[in-house]
């Protein structure tokens, strides 16, 4: 089955063209720029070798458009016709409690997505116009919709709840719904592939890092907690995100600085994190070249960053009566080793002892890095979040023909 994956942001759609029966990725790349003049196509080509296409000015839809066009492009092009598309799966990225996990996408479900627009205003509503252009130039075509928080849907009470009075929860829906979910599911089953281990015997932690982050604890298989909350601006310092703050901090910068709730969301979506504190940059690897290079608030950025991942872990590792594989996922997990043994080392008193050596040279590839006297198996798998979507749409999809 052939599967046209897309993630619909505001200002870009990234896609993948998955063939499902063998297992291969057909087609890769993205439209940037949406809605401005310089809007571009950056792909793949059938060498391997990266191209771009300059589009001008378009919308969603236009965007959609210029990927099936190109995809289907006599010289460039891995399909003759867009009919060679069997389903399309849409990263949703906020589902609320309304879903648990993927599917068919119908104007029932559409409805439910837009509910959720106030928790998600940046996202959902870039989500739905990736729906509706696909739905505009092909209409036959089935969706299926794959949401960011479905797989922590799985958390108990104790771990979704804030202690805020009760009403918030049940008249606004105010509570911790955790992100990057389809990357969770799909690395805590891989690892366990790779192995050969049975999931539902597990305690794994999966550590996915990069400009954005979140740890979650996965226990036999199911989410049980996670950093992320009710937006994902909670857990973790990320790359220009505040993470865990004291609210009255932000409170009291509201009213020291007259600052309005639109002009308090930029300074901790924006301006935070490793970017804030450094003044640097958000990117990892430029931090790790400054702090090299002995600037001292890079150094400053990294250890807090490094220690908010360790501290979550410790905090997951006690709530599950211990840990038995702790996973590094996303562009800082897959490639900052330094971000990596700094993490583990102080976790030599759980019995977590990494091979420094192997774990130095393992960049983006599947490797467990720990050695084998270590009582917790260390691994980085990398995440493949379109390869997770492709398969939920296969299944729904298939299911429609019984």
């Amino acid at each position: 089955m052939k599967i046209l994956v897309l993630n619909c942001g505001s200002s870009s759609v990234k896609y993948k063209l998955i063939d499902t029966t063998a297992n291969k990725t057909l087609a890769e790349g993205g439209v940037e720029r949406i809605g401005l003049n310089d809007g571009f196509l950056k792909y793949r080509t059938p060498d391997g070798s990266k191209a771009v296409t300059q589009l001008g000015q378009v919308d969603h839809r236009g965007a959609v458009e210029a990927i099936l066009k190109n995809i289907t492009d006599p010289q460039i092009g891995c399909i003759k016709d867009y009919k060679e598309i069997d389903a399309v799966g849409h990263r949703v990225v906020h589902g609320g409690e309304k879903f648990n996990k993927s599917v068919l996408i119908n104007d029932a479900v559409k409805e439910q997505v837009k509910e959720c627009y106030g928790l998600a205003p940046l996202h959902n509503p870039a989500n739905m116009t990736g729906i509706e252009a696909v739905e505009a130039i092909l209409p036959d075509v089935p969706q299926v919709g794959v949401f960011d928080t479905a797989f922590h849907q799985t958390m108990p009470a104790k771990s979704f709840m804030y202690a805020l009075p009760y009403k918030y929860y049940t008249e606004d829906g105010i509570r911790r719904y955790g992100f990057h979910g389809t990357s969770h599911r799909y690395v805590s089953q891989r690892v366990c592939e790779f192995l050969g281990v049975d999931i539902n015997q597990q305690r794994i932690i999966t550590c996915h890092i990069g400009n954005g982050g979140s740890i979650t604890a996965v226990y036999h298989g199911k989410s049980i907690d996670t950093s992320m909350g009710l937006t994902p601006t909670e857990g973790l310092m990320m790359g220009t995100r505040v993470g865990d703050i004291d609210p009255g901090a932000l409170t009291y910068l509201m009213k020291r600085h007259g600052l309005n709730a639109d002009q308090l969301q930029t300074i901790i979506n924006k301006e935070s994190g490793v970017l804030g504190v450094s003044e640097i940059s958000s990117d990892m690897r430029e931090i790790e070249a400054a702090v090299k290079a002995g600037d001292p608030r890079a150094t400053l950025a990294l250890d807090m960053y490094e220690q908010r991942i360790l501290k979550y872990v410790g905090a997951y590792a006690a709530e599950m009566g211990g840990v038995d594989i702790i996973v590094f996922t996303g562009g800082v997990g897959e490639n900052q080793t330094g971000v990596r043994a700094n993490v583990c080392r102080p976790l030599a008193f759980m019995g977590v002892e990494i091979d420094g050596e192997l774990n130095e040279r393992t960049r983006g590839t599947e490797t467990v890095i720990s050695l084998p006297s270590s009582k917790v198996t260390v691994a980085v798998i990398p995440t493949d979040e379109e390869l997770m979507i492709a398969r939920d749409t296969e299944e729904i999809v298939n299911s429609l023909k019984k």
